[in-house]
Order: structure tokens, then C-alpha cells, then sequence
């Protein structure tokens, strides 16, 4: 690692962020926000994803910090460079630091195996913000009977995250079958000309479910600071 990423320059005058050189790390956001801010890996080299996190581990030693959409090289680094990290390969994240006591939680539903990516990367912002994920895989509703069979289960948590390409037909019929916040993650799967997920991200919008609400095309990480959120303030020991 290049040493003038080694160190961390000293915070400003109002300790609101620190300098890396190559980015300002706003350490006063959790403050401002109940959370810190997150590393978005992608366009950063390796180097820069370690430095940042370890800056912002250091801002934030009792809690997790997190890091996504990381390079095959960038969450390598981060296993030699950062002692406990925790690297998923297959969400593409990095977890640096002990995770919240979780309030409330979230069921991560998922259509099929190959939204796992996003589904992973929603579980690990479920967790370092401070919820509980309780993950529900592989019930599309091409086999109904799967969703049906896992309904007491998903209802028994405070917020649905639904992750569905194709024609993303799951976060309408979860919103017919039960009354919780529902967060839909079209994903960018399926066969032919699914324009990259805009064909799920449109019948998501058009639900006749009420209250079925949407992010962006694979957007796990968005979905999951939403739902932790909302579970953090339904959850035992909410405000």
C-alpha cells in the first residue's frame, strides 16, 4: 500500500471530516445522522477502499463500517490490510467494526438465486445499521406455493425488502399477503431484452399493491439503509 495512504491526515478545525488527500471522510455524519458514512468502492482503487475504511473505523471504533460494490482486488486488500474485517465476495461488501445491537427487523425476500448479489449486499447495510436481516431466498412466484409456505415467517418481521428481475412480479403479491413497509429491488435479471432491469424497475412502479414503494435497479444498499430505518423505530427498544 502506498505510503501516503498509510496514515490519516488530521481532522479539520471543527472535526467534521478527515482529509485523505484523494477524499474528505464525513465524520460528523453519524452524528448528524445515527450513521456513518458509507464507502462506495467502485471508480476507487484498492488502496483508497482501505484507507477510507480505516478512517472511518477510526472515527467510529465501537460500531461497523461499511464499504460496497468492491473490486475482486479491493476486498483482498481488505482482508490483509484490516484485521477482523468481515468480506463478502458474492455481495461485494466490507464490514469493518462491531455491529449495532439490532432494533427491529427486516425480511430480505429474494425471487431466485441469482439476485443473490443484491440480496447480499442489502443484508450487510441491514446489519452495520443497526437491524436484524432475516434472510427469505429463492421464492419467485413461478412456484407460488415457495412464498406462500414462508408468509408467517416474513410477516413476522417490521419491514420487507422484495428483490425481483424479470418481470418482478414478488413485491406485488408479497403487498397483497401482508401489511408491513415493503421496499422493492428490481434487479437487472432475466432472459432477452430486459433493458437492464428497466422492465422490473417500471412494473414495480405500476403496482396494484398498495403501498409497495421501490429504489433503483439492484440498489440492495439503498433498500437496506431504508428498511433498517424504518425497523430501528418499530423494533423493541425504539424511541
Amino acid at each position: 500500500m502506498p505510503a501516503e495512504y498509510k496514515g490519516v491526515v488530521p481532522e479539520t478545525e471543527h472535526a467534521r471530516e478527515t482529509d485523505l488527500g484523494f477524499a474528505r471522510i464525513d465524520i460528523d455524519r453519524a452524528r448528524r445522522t445515527g450513521d456513518p458514512e458509507v464507502v462506495f468502492g467502485e471508480g476507487k482503487t484498492p488502496e483508497q477502499v482501505v484507507a477510507t475504511l480505516r478512517a472511518l473505523h477510526r472515527a467510529h471504533p465501537d460500531r461497523a463500517v461499511l464499504a460496497t460494490r468492491l473490486s475482486d482486488e479491493a476486498r483482498e486488500l481488505c482482508r490483509r490490510e484490516l484485521s477482523g474485517a468481515a468480506v463478502d465476495d458474492v455481495g461485494r461488501t466490507a464490514v469493518l467494526g462491531p455491529p449495532p445491537a439490532p432494533k427491529g427487523s427486516v425480511a430480505v425476500v429474494s425471487a431466485g438465486t441469482c439476485d443473490l448479489p443484491v440480496v447480499l449486499e442489502c443484508v450487510a447495510t441491514v446489519r452495520a445499521f443497526g437491524s436484524r436481516a432475516e434472510v427469505v431466498g429463492d421464492v419467485g412466484v413461478a412456484g407460488l406455493h415457495r412464498l406462500l409456505a414462508q408468509r408467517e415467517r416474513i410477516a413476522g418481521c417490521h419491514v420487507v425488502v422484495a428483490v425481483a428481475g424479470m418481470e418482478a412480479a414478488l413485491p406485488s403479491v408479497l403487498g397483497g399477503l401482508i401489511g408491513l413497509p415493503l421496499i422493492a429491488v428490481p434487479t437487472s435479471v432475466g432472459y432477452g431484452w430486459h433493458l437492464d432491469g428497466l422492465t422490473a424497475w417500471l412494473a414495480v412502479l405500476n403496482s396494484c399493491a398498495p403501498g409497495v414503494v421501490s429504489v433503483n435497479v439492484d440498489n440492495g444498499f439503498g433498500a437496506g439503509v431504508a428498511a433498517a430505518r424504518i425497523a430501528r423505530c418499530a423494533g423493541p427498544g425504539a424511541v
